[in-house]
């Protein structure tokens, strides 16, 4: 039975850690190939599966250091069919993927049941196509039957919950939440937000919220923003009128565009400490959030300094 299904623990304040950017963090600064950035590739591997293991380890053992709770994502980001054509997979290794990667994350939290926070396990899933600059504008009804097949699959297994995360439009978010839904599954909504603070869309942040909220019935648990560097939210977020449905952080640890990023052939992995002090500053004003990550770029070091500095 999945543990937190019934009710988030995210939902109730406090803090929770996520690990940081996997993908950039194991290519780079470890030498570890993943295979068009589809992390589940790892897992049938041995040395894959160990890098793995160690890189989510530092961040369990930085949660039960300051008593934090984890959200423990799934190595699903890539694990449906778009990308199927480019990993040579079928449909039935991708289900048997997602499968595999809720077992080994529910392995990770018994190895740490000590730790004094709660341990969510959240079956990811990534978009349609890239996560910087959509390929296609999805429309609802498209969205919820594509993404209902990987929903469904997660559904089986004992995962928490699901986060559509580096969603890049809004109407692909509102399919993907109808379908966790229609399988009773809660579900976290991460959309991609540019230097400018809006969705590669251009729509801004609120408006993008409350299109969500409006056509779903609020039935997202809460949203969060990622790929975006802390400098890069809008002035006046916290006075929008959904600023309380904003519970979470996976920012960018450079402040280069996404077109900036993906034309480098270097990580950039800015300053662990400058990421830390935005952070403090977006929850200044953004009082809701709970959950506190990494995404391109950042690593353990950023998410320590948050977390410690969110101590302080």
């Amino acid at each position: 039975m999945a543990m937190y299904r019934d009710h988030l623990p995210t939902l109730d304040g406090g803090t929770f850690l996520t690990d940081a950017g996997l993908e950039t963090d194991l290519i780079f600064n470890h030498g570890v190939p993943i295979p068009e950035f589809a992390a589940h590739t790892l897992l049938p591997d041995p040395s894959g599966r160990a890098a793995l293991t160690r890189y989510l380890e530092g961040f369990l053992t930085l949660a039960r250091d300051t008593g934090s709770g984890f959200v423990l994502d799934t190595q699903t980001w890539k694990a449906h069919p778009h990308w199927a054509e480019d990993l040579g997979q079928s449909l039935d290794e991708l289900r048997a993927a997602n499968l595999a990667a809720v077992d080994f994350a529910l392995g990770l939290r018994d190895k740490f049941a000590g730790n004094t926070g709660p341990i969510l396990i959240n079956g990811l899933i990534g978009p349609r196509g890239d996560a910087y600059a959509p390929d296609d504008i999805i429309p609802a009804s498209a969205a919820q039957a594509y993404h209902g097949e990987q929903i469904g699959w997660l559904a089986e297994t004992d995962a928490d919950m699901v986060t559509a995360l580096t969603f890049t439009q809004s109407s692909e978010a509102i399919g993907t939440v109808r379908a966790a839904v229609a399988v009773g599954l809660p579900i976290v909504v991460s959309f991609t937000l540019e230097t400018d603070g809006c969705l590669p869309t251009g729509q801004p942040l609120g408006e993008a919220i409350a299109e969500v909220d409006a056509a779903t019935d609020g039935a997202a648990a809460y949203f969060m923003v990622n790929c975006a560097h802390p400098d890069h939210f809008p002035a006046g977020l916290g006075d929008l009128d959904n600023a309380h449905r904003i519970r979470g952080l996976r920012c960018n640890a450079s402040r280069a565009s996404h077109a900036e990023l993906d034309a480098a052939e270097t990580l950039d992995d800015g300053d662990p400490q400058d990421f830390a002090q935005g952070y403090q500053a977006l929850r200044g004003v953004l009082p809701s959030l709970t959950v506190f990550g990494g995404c391109c770029g950042s690593d353990l070091r950023h998410v320590t300094a948050v977390a410690r500095l969110l101590q302080s």
